[in-house]
């Protein structure tokens, strides 16, 4: 679906994140698409990195992997990385998956014209309803991805009888955020949300506040891009995380739009 928070009705010249600031936790360099979509709405950005994305030469693992009659890139990352290293096309009867609006885009940009992404949700659990992933037995099955990160999508695929061939083509790096920079963020007004839809990234920024630090955190609004974040943020002291379509940055800001627009 179109996550347009602009369709809110509202009074004039007012934008609908007039105000706000969001914080966003993307890896290093990734900020910008949000940061074009915030100040659309009227929001300012508080970019907070702690992860940073480097390139991992796949070689033949990512050969491999694109020569399958399945094949599953697990973010838009996971999809520039590998074009950066091999172009992508779709082979006769070959099927591409991706796990949410977002990669299934940038797969297309880079070349693949047909991508089967979940209509509902997003993620690793939606993606696995497909109906073309059910019935793997000795099915080839290449998945374009980074190390560590969740397990999910390799262990239910190898349970379902897939054969597969996991080119990793990036890494995640943690970045330690300079003090001043956690000042900064404990020093953001009461209009501001944090956006989560990484979970390392969240557990890497968790790690580096103090006790006062965190307290403040769990006092902002928080957002999440799936169910699995929603019960990660729970856990760490947030009680009503607002669930967005998907992590697209219209997406989670149009979450917290139709929030704030009830706050005025």
């Amino acid at each position: 679906g179109l996550c347009q928070s602009a369709r809110m009705p509202r009074a004039r010249n007012v934008k609908p994140l007039q105000g706000w600031y969001v914080i966003s936790l993307r890896p290093l360099g990734q900020h910008g698409p949000l940061r074009h979509q915030a100040t659309r709405l009227g929001a300012r950005t508080f970019a907070l990195s702690t992860l940073r994305l480097a390139p991992l030469p796949a070689g033949d693992g990512l050969a491999d992997a694109l020569r399958c009659p399945r094949v599953l890139a697990t973010s838009p990352a996971a999809v520039r990385f590998a074009s950066a290293q091999r172009a992508l096309r779709s082979r006769a009867g070959q099927e591409w998956f991706a796990p949410g609006a977002g990669t299934a885009a940038a797969l297309r940009r880079a070349g693949v014209e047909r991508v089967h992404f979940p209509m509902r949700g997003a993620g690793s659990e939606a993606l696995l309803d497909d109906a073309l992933l059910q019935r793997l037995e000795g099915a080839r099955v290449g998945l374009v991805t980074a190390p560590g990160g969740r397990e999910l999508l390799p262990e239910q695929l190898r349970a379902r009888g897939a054969k597969l061939c996991i080119a990793h083509v990036y890494e995640r790096r943690a970045l330690h955020p300079p003090a001043a920079r956690l000042r900064a963020l404990a020093a953001l007004p009461a209009r501001s949300a944090l956006l989560v839809s990484s979970a390392e990234a969240l557990s890497a920024l968790w790690e580096q506040l103090g006790k006062a630090e965190r307290t403040a955190l769990r006092k902002r609004r928080c957002v999440v891009s799936s169910a699995r974040l929603a019960a990660q943020v729970r856990k760490l002291g947030w009680e009503a995380p607002l669930l967005a379509e998907d992590a697209r940055p219209e997406c989670m800001l149009a979450a917290l739009a139709t929030q704030a627009a009830g706050i005025r």
